[in-house]
């Protein structure tokens, strides 16, 4: 069995690393540069950059940001916020991006999933769902979790595999920055109807958190931030943890 990823993200906005509650209320967490190096050093298996407010100030990323962030790691480093285009994409991939992330912008253009695949490589793309459940159902969200859509997060999972996509990053609003535990039935309703890996995002607050989601999904990673951010967990406690608990992750 491939060995399960623990990845920390870096919400950005203003160019400084930010954590809300149910993608509100934020408050500052941080020098993004600073905090990557520390997890690289820490041995996270990838980090994960989201510049929260570029789609929705309709702005680009932060290019400049993201390389003096790749300049300090040695992991796989993901950004997205404010992707558009191929163009956008090769702008990122040179400042040191290894995968970018799309998630609006996908939405409102599917084609945009197959168009980086066919020029970067599926490998190269993370559709990030937003998700919320609301009225029986989880239902994806865009703009920062700020716009509702009419699409099933399931639908929108697998159309986003058949598009090209190489990877979902699935974050339950719900449960973001809660801290009471990482969404399970959504996340492992989306990891065993897909058959590309799905990084699972919101919610987390213990060890045993952690524990439960690789436990009772086939999810291939889990993400997290504040618990990250504010020393409350550390990267190589908690796999060592994992690994007391039978769950294979990488050595740090």
């Amino acid at each position: 069995m491939l060995k399960r990823r623990i990845i920390p993200c870096l919400d950005i906005k203003n160019g400084r690393t930010v954590k809300g509650i149910n993608f509100v209320n934020l408050r500052d967490a941080g020098d993004p540069v600073e905090l990557a190096a520390e997890y690289a050093a820490q041995g996270a298996d990838e980090l994960v950059f989201l510049d929260i407010t570029a789609t929705i100030e309709r702005r680009k990323t932060l290019a400049a940001l993201v390389e003096r962030i790749a300049g300090k790691i040695n992991i796989p480093f993901t950004v997205g916020g404010g992707i558009e285009s191929v163009g956008d994409v090769s702008l990122l991939i040179g400042a040191g991006a290894d995968k970018i992330t799309i998630n609006s912008s996908a939405v409102r253009n599917p084609g945009l999933i197959s168009e980086i695949a066919s020029e970067f490589g599926s490998q190269c793309v993370v559709v990030a769902i937003d998700t919320r459940f609301a009225d029986n159902e989880w239902i994806v969200y865009v703009d920062g979790g700020r716009t509702p859509t009419n699409l099933f997060t399931r639908d929108w999972a697998r159309k986003a595999e058949e598009l090209g996509a190489g990877e979902i990053l699935l974050t339950s609003m719900n449960s973001d920055g809660t801290r009471d535990g990482f969404s399970i039935t959504v996340t492992s309703d989306v990891s065993s109807i897909v058959n590309i890996p799905v990084i699972a995002s919101g919610g987390a607050g213990t060890l045993e958190h952690f524990r439960d989601v690789f436990w009772n999904s086939s999810c291939s990673a889990a993400l997290a931030a504040s618990v990250f951010h504010f020393g409350e967990i550390g990267i190589r406690d908690l796999k060592e943890y994992l690994k007391k608990e039978g769950i294979a992750v990488r050595t740090c």
